[in-house]
């Protein structure tokens, strides 16, 4: 009984040894593993470097080059987003040395602010302009439940607004509005375009305003040109370093 017992045992740890043995399949022309394998030998890639502004990215280029593979590449991923990567090593992989992103406006598009969070986000958002002082004063001098005297047709708006101790006046609603709000980094010039400003009557009958953005995105591509014209002014060249975006 120990003599069988002792080969079923031994039977039991080759199919364990087994089981723990890759697999390869070939299928199609293409091979196959069943187990995930871990590389030695694999090369080595620093982890990135995180920061909020472009001017630390140029900090770090113009002290850190000694840390530079043979070439390197600038990618502007978005408005609000940069990375700074090798070229491809010779595994076909790309090394990340540095990662720039910001995220400096807190302001919901397409979405309905009462009266004094529409009013502070207006002010700290958004850099003032003579559109963005418009919105304020309409913003700010709303009546209270004055539905029936809000005008709309599908353009415009015209709404009564305070006006002096006691006086009342209706307006024409501004729209389209250019602005500029704070939507990338602030080293670079904030991308201006068109909004929609409407005005709705919330339920307790104050009013709620909100902004649509009305450009299809255009902005996006002018901050990514602007961040990339902005780094190639300030980056030697005589680096080989690539500006993609």
């Amino acid at each position: 009984m120990g003599y069988d017992l002792k080969e079923a045992m031994d039977f039991l740890v080759t199919l364990n040894d087994e089981a723990r043995k890759p697999h390869i399949t070939e299928i199609a022309g293409k091979t196959y593993c069943d187990k995930n394998l871990f590389r030695y030998g694999k090369e080595e890639m620093a982890s990135p470097l995180t920061a909020t502004s472009l001017n630390s990215l140029i900090d770090y280029i113009n002290e850190k080059q000694d840390e530079f593979r043979e070439s390197m590449i600038i990618h502007v991923e978005s408005p609000t987003k940069v990375h700074l990567l090798s070229g491809l090593t010779k595994e076909r992989n790309r090394e990340e040395l540095f990662t720039v992103t910001t995220n400096p406006n807190g302001f919901q598009f397409d979405y309905p602010y009462d009266q004094e969070c529409f009013i502070i986000n207006m002010q700290t958002a958004f850099e003032q302009t003579k559109e963005t002082a418009i919105i304020l004063t309409v913003a700010g001098n709303v009546e209270n439940k004055t539905v029936a005297n809000y005008g709309d047709d599908g353009t415009s708006q015209k709404a009564t607004i305070s006006k002096g101790i006691a006086g009342k006046e209706d307006v024409i609603v501004p729209n389209p509005v250019m602005l500029r709000p704070y939507r990338t980094f602030l080293e670079v010039e904030q991308p201006e375009s068109k909004f929609i400003f409407r005005i709705k009557e919330g339920r307790d009958g104050t009013p709620m305003f909100k902004l649509i953005e009305a450009d299809g995105g255009l902005w996006k591509y002018e901050a990514v040109a602007s961040i990339k014209a902005f780094l190639k002014e300030r980056i030697d060249s005589n680096l080989d370093i690539a500006i993609i975006g």
